[in-house]
């Protein structure tokens, strides 16, 4: 086998390693542009699961890295001088340099001949010779970009600038310095590397790096190899209490951009790509080295159990492939917080710092709760003060999981902060909902949701999306609502009406039909801010005049007072997923040039008409939210500052809470799908503008609730589909956290989980002695103690 790789730096010369240990016979070169020393960065860090690969397939190198590592299991978070340190944490790091000369003496021990200082032969010469080529290139690789289209590659810079630097300063954990400075709020990441020193990164979003004047220092105008030194001044005395005399340390050290580098696949015919020059992930979360050395961990085992190159490059891209993506979502979370960070400049320093450390998704209420107890305590003794405090939760109440806080709005108290998000079922008759809507709403109630919401129920029957839609336009549809009310009336949950308009979505086939297509026959006429229609085969809707948004507003307050008379504790008025409302929010859907078209104040002037009209009638004891589309996840669609100023504007006419979605605005949108992945635009909404609101999208354990609460991301969490797989979703949430909830007097018997059957019967011991682990994981890094 005979194999050319570009790139010496950790995941080339590991691969390197690797290879030579299954097969010895293999022909193996390495080219580097660089000289042996030259390595850009300071510390890489490493986690307890990298580590225990490394050890398994490649014990030398493991314990030559060991020699050098600094181990802790601290994360200190200090704002502005008040700091948190968070255990539980496990930490090894070790200086890149000392990284690379351990890799260099394992390749050199294995006979791979490594040409430092020397350009690569042309890639195409190298893949006619080669059996393998490697591109491991770095971040600005040649080769990736050379065969960009065939990888499928984008790249995407960032909104902060960010100067990687060291210190002679070594920290005893992994630092977060905030600072709100008169630029604006800038922060620093750290961590001890050995013994003497420390990395030291600087971060800061543009917007303030500009405003603090480092933008007069051309970065880009210095050569390679040649620190911002004006700039590492500024620094310097900007953070000068963090320092406490102590310099910093340059290494090619100036502002950069991030930027992060996708592939849709890291494989080209027998060329393969590795580390920073497959993919970036920001350095908020931990290594790229960590990320490359995996790369080289998995592509050498392919090698191994594969029969051919084609197959294991194969098996290369299907493995990492979906490790990169998940890694990158939780690294884009976390760099988008910090992007963002500016946002939470009113949060009290505790819940900033659980905040912080829950960000990218990945480390989450009940994991900080196993890491660290007093630390969650301290934040759920604070949030219980705090709700209090505000009138969100009554006094009395007693310290619990934050999903099990009660949440107040005008006269409404709600038991919990669960929601059962509104779902169209597509089986009502001529509007009435029957049995089925009884048996789903009243078992999602007896299930123990704070708040029962039924799916969009129509003003009109125009104002059906489908036939099967349900309607509150006549005294039949009021009555049969009623009755699945007073049934939820008899449990601890309460319910809630959403009352919509299908505007250009609607006369369409029922989803499992086909959704969003048209009728084949028994069309009625749509109508829509402007005559766009949703699918290329669509109806054509009706742009509308002044009188029919005379008629549309008549029948959402007849609606309105139906649903007062038939009993709901709450009513949402739909404004997202391009129905009628919507399609004048968004610019997608509204070229109109009248005044109901243009600017943002003119879009959002017939919904607030209509909202208007809504509140006068409904009882003032009685809260009103609003679901929104936050994006359409197209370019030319809403921006996040006018979902933001569309959020304000409503609170300012009387909303008490943003129900916040986002897209199906368009057949255009490429959601960014993921866990939790529209919860960010709750969390700014609520707090830039200080309104409550209600996260919806993709939220699927009780985790990740009791987090968005604590975190103050959101004050609600609607979930769909975890509800539709378990009615009982939240009394089993409580079960399983051993939280006491009032079960229905006929369902006691089954509050507790019940045992999973041979699965948890008692186990031998099978061993002499316990697994060895990797270290104890020291609190704080304290050489020599």
């Amino acid at each position: 086998m005979k194999i050319a790789v570009v790139g010496a730096g950790p995941g080339g010369l590991y691969f390197s390693s690797l290879i030579k240990q299954i097969d010895p016979d293999a022909d193996i070169t390495v080219w580097e542009r660089n000289a042996p020393n030259d390595t850009f960065g300071f510390g890489v860090v490493f986690s307890d699961q990298t580590l225990s690969g490394i050890k398994a397939s490649d014990q030398s190198v493991f314990e030559d890295m060991g020699k050098s590592f600094a181990y802790w299991g601290d994360v200190d978070v200090d704002i502005d001088g008040t700091n948190f340190a968070i255990g539980g944490n496990g930490f090894a790091a070790m200086s890149r340099k000392e990284l690379l000369h351990v890799l260099q003496r394992r390749a050199k021990d294995h006979g791979v001949p490594v040409h430092f200082n020397t350009e690569a032969p042309p890639v195409s010469e190298l893949m006619a010779n080669y059996d393998l080529v490697l591109a491991s290139d770095g971040i600005n690789s040649a080769i990736r970009s050379e065969f960009e289209s065939d990888f499928g590659t984008t790249i995407d810079p960032r909104k902060c600038k960010f100067m990687w630097l060291g210190t002679d300063l070594v920290f005893e954990a992994f630092e977060f310095f905030i600072r709100n400075t008169e630029y604006g709020v800038m922060q620093v990441h750290a961590y001890p590397m050995d013994e003497k020193s420390s990395t030291f990164i600087i971060e800061m979003n543009e917007d303030v790096w500009r405003n603090a004047g480092f933008d007069k220092f051309e970065s880009e105008s210095l050569p390679p190899g040649v620190s911002d030194m004006e700039s590492v001044q500024r620094v310097e005395e900007l953070f000068a209490d963090v320092l406490g005399g102590h310099k910093l340390v340059v290494n090619n050290s100036k502002w950069v951009t991030f930027r992060t580098i996708r592939n849709k696949t890291l494989v080209k015919e027998n060329m393969a790509l590795l580390g920073d020059s497959a993919h970036t992930a920001h350095f908020s979360i931990g290594s790229g080295t960590k990320l490359a050395m995996e790369d080289a961990l998995s592509l050498a085992a392919c090698i191994q159990e594969q029969p051919s190159i084609e197959t294991a490059l194969k098996a290369y891209d299907e493995e990492r492939l979906p490790v990169v993506k998940s890694t990158q979502r939780s690294a884009q979370a976390s760099m988008e917080w910090f992007e963002e960070m500016a946002q939470y400049s009113n949060q009290e320093p505790v819940q900033f710092a659980f905040n912080l450390m829950t960000r990218s998704r990945r480390i989450t209420y009940d994991n900080l709760l196993e890491r660290d107890p007093a630390f969650v305590h301290e934040v759920d003794s604070w949030l219980l003060r705090n709700e209090i405090s505000q009138g969100r939760v009554p006094q009395g109440t007693t310290p619990r999981p934050p999903m099990f806080l009660p949440f107040r709005m005008r006269g409404l108290e709600l038991p919990n902060r669960v929601v059962v998000s509104p779902m169209d079922m597509y089986c009502s008759v001529d509007g009435v909902p029957g049995d089925f809507h009884m048996v789903h709403l009243g078992s999602r109630a007896l299930g123990g949701a704070g708040l029962v919401m039924t799916e969009m129920v129509c003003i009109s029957e125009q104002g059906r999306i489908t036939q099967g839609c349900g309607g509150i336009w006549n005294t039949e549809q009021v009555n049969a609502w009623k009755k699945i009310v007073d049934f939820v009336h008899t449990t601890e949950s309460k319910i809630g009406l959403q009352l919509g308009h299908s505007g250009r979505k609607g006369s369409t086939k029922l989803m499992w039909e086909g959704i969003d297509q048209p009728l084949d026959d028994g069309n009625w006429e749509i109508m829509s801010a402007s005559a766009i229609p949703y699918l290329p085969n669509s109806q054509v809707p009706r742009e509308m005049t002044r009188s029919d948004m005379d008629a549309v507003l008549a029948d959402f307050v007849v609606s309105a007072k139906n649903a007062d008379e038939a009993g709901f504790d709450l009513l949402e008025y739909h404004c997202a997923h391009g129905y009628l409302m919507s399609s004048f929010l968004t610019p997608v859907s509204n070229n109109r040039t009248d005044e109901y078209g243009g600017s943002l104040e003119n879009r959002m002037r017939f919904p607030l008409e209509v909202f208007d009209a809504i509140r006068a009638v409904w009882p003032q004891a009685k809260p009103m939210s609003v679901r929104i589309s936050a994006s359409d996840w197209v370019p030319e669609g809403l921006s996040v500052e006018e979902s933001v100023e569309i959020a304000r504007v409503f609170s300012e006419h009387g909303v008490d809470i943003v129900d916040v979605s986002s897209g199906q605005t368009t057949p255009k949108a490429r959601p960014a799908y993921g866990r939790s992945f529209q919860t960010p635009f709750a969390d700014r909404i609520r707090n830039v503008t200080g309104v409550a609101t209600m996260a919806v999208g993709s939220i699927s354990s009780w985790d990740d609730v009791n987090t968005i609460i604590a975190a103050g991301r959101a004050d609600l969490c609607a979930l769909g589909r975890p509800h539709l797989y378990d009615p009982a979703w939240t009394l089993h949430a409580a079960a399983e956290q051993d939280y006491g909830v009032k079960w229905p007097n006929q369902y006691e018997a089954g509050s507790r989980k019940p045992p999973a059957g041979r699965n948890e019967d008692p186990k031998p011991r099978l061993e002499l002695q316990a697994p060895e682990k990797l270290t104890n994981r020291p609190k704080r890094w304290r050489p020599g103690q």
